[in-house]
């Protein structure tokens, strides 16, 4: 993977980044296409939960929980990078 390209589930808590591209195997893409979670969308990772599981991201204002393993299908370019 280039540089400064990562995973919604790798971006660390405090990060932004910008969506740039949503693997077609990523579940549920529908869902999360109707809450802003698109290519082009501005994210900013707010915090891990322990031991796993859940990610909270704010996008386009609002927090929202996402399994981690639903995150691993979000490719992301690093603001600032």
């Amino acid at each position: 993977m280039e540089q400064n390209v990562i995973t919604l589930a790798e971006l660390p808590v405090g990060s932004f980044a910008t969506i740039v591209k949503v693997l077609p195997q990523a579940a549920g893409l529908k869902k999360f296409a109707d809450i802003g979670m698109v290519a082009g969308a501005e994210l900013q990772m707010e915090a891990h939960a322990p031991f796993g599981g859940l990610l909270r991201v704010k996008i386009m204002g609002t927090s929202m929980a996402i399994h981690r393993d639903d995150a691993a299908g979000f490719i992301l370019k690093l603001k600032g990078a």
